[in-house]
């Protein structure tokens, strides 16, 4: 597959979770667990592998799934750019160039097109502000740059090719639900405590129209010493997304947490960190906060960019030797949860 990330960056994904081939028996395993919405990702690279060739045999499978999940009762949110891109917009300058705006709404034209009939519900652009950061001003991604000037350039492309692609899904599917997930991270500051920050808040006014707005909400940072921590040291702060999910009443706008996780390799956290979300988001509604849906990231083990395969986010372990799946304890203590749809 000729994405830039996997030609270009290490670890590389490979076969990863395999589930590309698996997906059937991964979405029984969803149903089982009485998940009856999904989350999941185009590669822009499978469909476009080189500029203005579109692969029918890869939006094919994209139908596939879909299909898939509708069979189960599972309703399909479609995200289009998930951090990776075609190799060949890479070198032309990716998201620094703003001609990559046209080239992700030709690409999205294509996709829309050929699986509307069966998807109305489209996230554009996942984590718009951490793809500029990581790549273009702390270096950790490709292009591996600390350049503050191209980190906004990037943002910018990136907020203008969604509103391109916002009018263009409306263009073909005027009933579409159509938005952007956006990272955000709770400051901790006791006595000067806000949500989330002035520049998150603009993003979310810069991106123009949304139908909905998308959260990813991990943690909290700041004053987090006293705090539980994840396996990556994220500290683990249920309030945090409850304040946050208050402030976003101003945009009016309906919320979907499009992720929410923990990396837990022992499964000896991630079912109180899934309630005390949940509690979170059910006293947040109670407040007035207009939220829609809950995705937990994510359904299965996978690479978790840079820090590789080591992080283990699934509500399913993944053994990558044998690529054998494992319903974990905490998945059932959720499916309960979503079977009785309370706490």
């Amino acid at each position: 597959m000729n994405s830039d990330w996997e030609v270009l960056f290490s670890p590389k994904a490979g076969l990863a979770c395999d589930h590309y081939r698996r997906f059937e028996e991964d979405f029984d395993l969803a149903r089982s667990l009485n998940q009856n919405a999904h989350r999941f990702s185009i590669e822009w690279a499978r469909i476009e592998p080189e500029k203005g060739r579109f692969d029918d045999r890869e939006a094919a499978h994209y139908r596939q799934v879909l299909q898939a999940l509708r069979q189960r009762g599972i309703r399909p949110l479609v995200t289009l750019h998930h951090f990776t891109n075609p190799l060949w917009v890479f070198r032309r300058g990716g998201w620094e160039n703003k001609s990559t705006i046209g080239y992700f709404t030709s690409y999205v034209r294509f996709v829309v097109n050929q699986l509307g009939d069966l998807c109305d519900f489209w996230g554009t652009i996942n984590e718009p502000t951490v793809y500029a950061s990581e790549g273009h001003l702390f270096g950790r991604w490709l292009p591996g740059k600390r350049d503050p000037l191209a980190s906004a350039t990037v943002l910018k492309n990136m907020l203008k090719a969604h509103q391109a692609a916002y009018e263009i899904i409306h263009g073909i599917q005027p009933e579409a639900k159509v938005g952007i997930s956006h990272n955000m991270t709770y400051l901790r500051f006791p006595g000067l405590s806000d949500a989330f920050s002035i520049f998150d808040r603009k993003v979310i006014g810069w991106a123009g129209k949304q139908d909905f707005i998308g959260i990813n909400y991990y943690r909290a940072m700041g004053r987090v010493n006293d705090l539980p921590k994840t396996d990556l040291d994220w500290a683990i702060y249920p309030q945090g997304l409850f304040e946050i999910l208050l402030r976003l009443k101003d945009f009016r706008l309906p919320v979907y947490i499009t992720e929410n996780g923990i990396a837990d390799s022992h499964d000896d956290q991630r079912a109180d960190f899934i309630a005390d979300h949940l509690a979170a988001v059910w006293r947040a509604i109670r407040g007035g906060a207009d939220v829609r849906g809950y995705f937990y990231w994510s359904l299965l083990d996978n690479l978790e960019w840079a820090r590789g395969f080591a992080p283990r986010f699934g509500l399913i372990e993944v053994d990558y030797r044998t690529l054998e799946r494992t319903v974990r304890p905490s998945a059932k203590v959720y499916a309960r949860i979503a079977k009785n749809n309370s706490l």
